[in-house]
């Protein structure tokens, strides 16, 4: 618990303090983004990463909903056990999550676990071997209410920035397609037309 460096980027586990993680696919980045060696803490290299993987770089494995779907469900598995989801979308080559985690369970073992589920199921789809994910991952903790809103809004509007629709609850694989509007009752994430859900 608390800060600790497994590689080469920093990271803070604490459970019940809520926490921004983004991971990405191997090829997500164009080599001469992923060869700085800035320090990928500051928020100003943080920001030319996003953008970079806005883009669209790499194969874009998960702009396939048959794949994206793989990655959702191992997400939303353990919601309630292991950790409260509050705000998630799946990009064509990266995924942002806003959770906290519940007593006993750590930031590390629970990203584990959600790319190698993820990453074993989609291999044998593609009928590939190897690595699917970056080995590394960023995740920043949130100061306070603000900031959890901020990385919300973020996280579900990210699909616009990245011109991918132009209204965020019309993208399948993010927390807004599964929120409703009216009731904020949870409902089936393959509901038509595209709803709201809270976690």
């Amino acid at each position: 618990m608390g800060w600790y460096r497994p590689r080469h980027l920093p990271h803070f586990d604490s459970p019940r303090l809520p926490q921004f993680i983004t991971f990405r696919l191997r090829d997500s980045l164009p080599a001469a983004v992923a060869a700085l060696r800035a320090d990928e803490t500051e928020p100003a290299y943080r920001r030319r990463l996003e953008i970079a993987l806005d883009v669209g770089a790499g194969a874009c494995w998960l702009a396939r909903p048959e794949l994206a779907e793989i990655v959702r469900d191992g997400l939303l598995h353990g919601c309630g056990a292991t950790h409260d989801m509050h705000a998630f979308v799946i990009m064509p080559n990266h995924v942002h999550v806003l959770t906290t985690f519940r007593d006993n369970y750590r930031l590390c073992d629970v990203v584990r676990g959600w790319k190698s589920y993820s990453a074993r199921r989609i291999n044998a789809k593609l009928g590939q071997n190897g690595a699917f994910w970056q080995r590394e991952y960023f995740d920043r903790y949130i100061r306070d209410e603000m900031h959890f809103e901020r990385v919300r809004s973020y996280i579900e509007h990210n699909p616009v920035t990245a011109g991918l629709t132009e209204i965020p609850e019309h993208w399948r694989y993010g927390s807004l397609w599964t929120r409703d509007v009216h009731t904020d009752e949870r409902v089936g994430v393959d509901a038509d037309p595209p709803r709201r859900a809270t976690f």
